[in-house]
């Protein structure tokens, strides 16, 4: 659960410069990502603030968290929700700010039909972003103050749950300044960003689906086979099985002729 102190730090970096360029960023790829989703039920875990499903149209969407707003009040370590029955699941930025980032993977592949979809967002330690919380004086503040995990770890922990990632993205290449003229005159490096340095992102976004392995038993169909039929009797021996009566019908031909 966000504490009060780092909700409020999260209300102010939101009112910041950096925080309305990064909430851009985030709203234009998810907008464009689950307006494709189909189903029947999507899930966001925290961060009620945002409505990142806004653009999804399936007939089920709702916030599962515990700060206020929250559509489900929840803990997303022991969600209530049945295993198999939610289509679309969304982590904007809640593996980061939770102790136990594993234990909300678990459950959300257990409430994950097969073949659902996961849309995780993350900052890049590896980044502008990352060299700035590491340099930092603000530790308790948000973003600084969470667990930034790298891109290839968070593929590694999907791997073992049996989610395959499907596309990646990354963005937010603008260095964290609070300036708003320094932000759009540094907007030229996003296209530049992701064609010459696409690892360098603040943010990356992650596109995951389950699958599961099986197999389907083919069974015989019994009702539209055709019916067996027994085969006649034989009223003859055969020669192969008893020469004496073979031998006696040639003989019986001879004297006949």
């Amino acid at each position: 659960m966000l504490n009060p102190i780092l909700h409020q730090s999260l209300q102010r970096w939101l009112g910041t410069a950096i925080g309305q360029y990064l909430l851009e960023q985030e709203r234009a790829f998810y907008d464009n990502t689950v307006s494709d989703i189909f189903g029947y039920n999507a899930i966001q875990i925290s961060f009620s603030e945002f409505n990142f499903l806004r653009s999804n149209r399936m007939p089920f969407r709702f916030v599962v968290g515990l700060e206020r707003g929250s559509s489900v009040y929840a803990n997303p370590y022991m969600l209530p929700i049945g295993s198999r029955s939610i289509d679309l699941v969304l982590l904007p930025h809640t593996l980061e700010f939770f102790p136990n980032p594993h234990q909300i993977l678990r459950e959300v592949h257990r409430i994950l039909i097969p073949e659902g979809k996961i849309v995780i967002s993350g900052f890049n330690p590896f980044s502008a972003w990352g060299l700035h919380q590491r340099v930092t004086a603000s530790k308790n503040e948000f973003p600084w103050c969470g667990n930034f995990i790298a891109l290839p770890r968070m593929r590694d922990w999907l791997e073992l749950l049996g989610l395959e990632t499907n596309t990646g993205k990354l963005g937010c290449y603008i260095p964290p300044c609070n300036s708003e003229k320094w932000i759009s005159r540094l907007r030229f490096m996003e296209a530049a960003g992701d064609r010459w340095w696409p690892i360098g992102g603040g943010v990356y976004f992650l596109q995951a689906a389950k699958h599961e392995r099986g197999m389907r038993i083919i069974k015989p169909c019994w009702e539209n086979s055709p019916k067996t039929r027994s085969a006649p009797a034989s009223t003859q021996t055969d020669s192969r099985i008893n020469p004496d009566a073979a031998r006696k019908r040639s003989e019986r031909s001879v004297k006949f002729e």
